[in-house]
């Protein structure tokens, strides 16, 4: 399996706060994207681990850092050329706890399943990479014709599943982390995880 974390962003709603990227937040001394890469290493002795992003800072030990081809809009932070059978996305930016990744490196398809909670898609395992592909064209094409005012994750996930597009409903093909991750994309939400 390979694994692609995608922290190619452009970190409009983090700001650069505290003079950091988000993805280098430390909690219990140690960066999201080094526990990230240390839980997928441990969990999967085999794991081909991907950081996309453009900056040199982002090379982590047990990890390789890829730059992406084309980074325009968010729908593209998965990488197009990337996208095969058997790979799995994770988002950069989000703290992973040991059960919520056991679930994630567990948990097997057919054709692709999404993890994350009611807020926040946090990965998504795909086995038909042409399947992905498929979503993720016709999300961009959907937004770029503007039927549709967001192209990320949530979008393509209703795409496959032919929910309704402009509202977060889970359905088939998705498994909720309960208490098992924590997104990080403002300064808000570095706060209220201090505060806790």
């Amino acid at each position: 399996m390979k694994y692609i974390i995608m922290a190619d962003g452009t970190g409009t709603r983090w700001q650069n706060y505290n003079d950091i990227p988000k993805h280098f937040i430390e909690i219990g001394g140690e960066t999201l994207l080094g526990r990230t890469v240390r839980l997928l290493n441990e969990g999967d002795r085999e794991a081909e681990v991907i950081i996309t992003s453009h900056d040199p800072r982002y090379e982590v030990p047990g990890a390789r850092r890829y730059e992406p081809l084309h980074n325009i809009l968010e729908i593209d932070r998965f990488t197009e050329e990337l996208i095969e059978d058997d790979v799995c996305f994770l988002y950069g930016d989000t703290y992973y706890s040991q059960a919520a990744m056991n679930t994630i490196l567990q948990t097997g398809t057919d054709d692709m399943i999404f993890f994350g909670n009611e807020r926040s898609i946090v990965a998504i395992k795909v086995k038909d990479g042409e399947l992905f592909r498929s979503h993720v064209d016709n999300v961009r094409r959907l937004y770029l014709a503007g039927e549709i005012e967001k192209c990320i994750g949530w979008q393509v996930y209703q795409s496959f599943t032919g929910l309704p597009f402009g509202e977060k409903k889970i359905g088939p093909k998705y498994i909720v982390l309960e208490d098992g991750t924590e997104d990080f994309n403002s300064p808000e939400d570095l706060n209220r995880r201090q505060n806790k």
